[in-house]
């Protein structure tokens, strides 16, 4: 059975108390000089670099041009575009901070992560002031830097879930190192020397920045080669024919092969096993809707979670308590999208995942990072799984297979990728919470609402041999899932007679090896 749902009446207060101030931002100056670079940071940390300097440009150029419209130059048609180059160029100068701190900061640890741009925003706006003609005031460098600096430390614990025991020895660090600063400030508003600190101070930042940019480039993030994996390897089929999987190393870059030729390409550590028809129908309609969320799919849930009042952790061990995962174990998730339900295995486990979306696949690689696990993570469809039969110890499903082109066969894969004796869960939304929730939802709204059928619960597709076929609605109805076990062969069952449980699970996982 599965554990209620808490609520937590001070994450919900906080949340309103948080969203207030932002909401507040956007209408008073100074409360918005804290709050969106805040904004900013997390904004472009939810993106790919290239797409979320485009966004970020255009959040800087077109509200700045709407703002500052009486110093439009109507009266002079000659002068507009040098006008508007003026505008975007400033606009560019103000996103590339935020870009230079999305493509450095994921390579450094702790509380240095949050350095890079506090220190280039400094260093721009020195480089700068000769393109824009802005004038200089004393303290401006330092005051910079602890604005932007404190908007990635908060973005920073964010990340790390305010977990104290990853983030109090660097925020204690960030506080003293603040509170020196602002007492500084204080006393050094006015004054040349002042104005020469300041100056020093920028070309420090520049200095950083040049620093830091170098350790990017020459400390790239290195990931495990599939070639020192051949126990993972050993298991690998290819999905369409069946057939083993072998690495091949070409020009640095590592290839699954088949024996009939077939390549599945590896990239940034996770192997490609789409084809373009795994795109159609609902696959490919859904995909698309998790392509465009991915990044901030987790800080939504997230957010959402803390606004109703609801305790995170229970919300996730509502249903993953109910999987029989035991350290040693092999573990696979299908649609593991950003890996969120990794945390809730016991530690020891080895884990699988397999999605259909790069950008949550990416997400998951990020969160792993964070989290200090490990898992190998496949771009796939989980209607054609590319493992070999009983390969795991732990299968399981959250969220997704009511919107499948066949969920039929992707519970059939899950059945035929566990090993004999293996638990399995289903868990997914059900009509009730897409209608409530998903149709309702701006974003969502135009891929829910008009469906073809409505979400049923698909308990009639789980084979009729399959054991212990359990069906239990969760969260007053808004969630099901289902759990069965894959039953014993006759030799495992003989086996298991005779010696025990765990030697047939044993002799299961030799029987491939065997045959082959």
């Amino acid at each position: 059975m599965s554990s209620k749902v808490r609520s937590n009446n001070w994450s919900q207060l906080l949340a309103w108390v948080a969203g207030g101030m932002f909401v507040l931002g956007f209408f008073n100056d100074p409360i918005g000089a804290w709050t969106g670079p805040i904004l900013g940071v997390w904004f472009v940390g939810t993106q790919k670099p290239v797409r979320g300097f485009l966004w970020m440009l255009a959040f800087a150029f077109i509200p700045g041009l709407l703002m500052d419209w009486r110093k439009f130059p109507m009266a002079d048609a000659k002068q507009i575009p040098a006008y508007l180059a003026l505008m975007l160029l400033a606009a560019v100068l103000g996103v590339l901070p935020f870009t230079f701190h999305r493509l450095t900061s994921t390579r450094l640890n702790g509380l240095l992560s949050t350095l890079p741009l506090p220190i280039a925003v400094v260093a721009m706006h020195m480089l700068a002031r000769p393109m824009l003609h802005l004038g200089v005031g004393a303290g401006t460098g330092v005051a910079t830097f602890l604005t932007f600096w404190f908007a990635t430390v908060v973005v920073w614990m964010w990340n790390n879930e305010f977990r104290a025991r990853r983030v109090a020895a660097g925020a204690g660090i960030f506080a003293v190192i603040f509170m020196v600063g602002e007492g500084v400030l204080m006393f050094s508003r006015t004054g040349v020397m002042a104005m020469n600190a300041m100056g020093a101070f920028s070309w420090v930042c520049l200095g950083g920045a040049i620093l830091v940019s170098l350790w990017a480039v020459f400390h790239s993030e290195k990931r495990p080669r599939w070639a020192k994996k051949p126990e993972t390897v050993a298991l690998l089929r290819s999905p369409f024919t069946g057939e083993a999987l072998h690495v091949i190393s070409e020009q640095g870059r590592e290839t699954l092969v088949s024996g009939g030729g077939e390549r599945f390409p590896i990239r940034d550590g996770i192997p490609a096993f789409l084809r373009p028809e795994d795109l159609t129908g609902d696959n490919g309609k859904y995909n698309h809707l998790y392509e465009t969320i991915g990044g901030f799919y987790d800080d939504t849930q997230r957010v959402f979670c803390a606004f109703r009042g609801v305790d995170r952790d229970s919300y996730f061990m509502n249903y993953m308590e109910m999987l029989e995962a035991k350290p040693g174990d092999s573990v696979l998730e299908t649609s593991v999208g950003t890996g969120l339900n990794f945390k809730y295995l016991p530690r020891g486990v080895k884990l699988s995942g397999l999605d259909l979306s790069p950008e949550m696949l990416a997400g998951c690689q990020t969160n792993l990072r964070r989290w200090g696990m490990e898992a190998d993570l496949y771009l796939g469809n989980a209607e054609s799984l590319p493992f070999a039969d009983s390969s795991f110890d732990v299968v399981f499903h959250v969220g997704g297979i009511s919107f499948f082109n066949n969920k039929g066969k992707a519970i059939r894969e899950m059945i035929r990728v566990a090993k004999p004796g293996s638990l399995l869960l289903i868990e997914d939304e059900t009509e009730d919470y897409a209608k409530s929730t998903y149709e309702r939802i701006p974003i969502t709204s135009s891929y829910y609402k008009n469906r073809k059928e409505a979400i049923t619960v698909p308990i009639d597709l789980v084979p009729a041999e399959m054991e212990d076929i359990r069906l239990e609605m969760l969260k007053d109805g808004k969630f099901f899932a289902i759990t069965f076990r894959k039953p014993l062969t006759a030799v495992d069952e003989e086996i298991a007679g005779d010696g025990g449980f765990e030697l047939a699970l044993q002799c299961s996982e030799l029987a491939p090896a065997l045959r082959g």
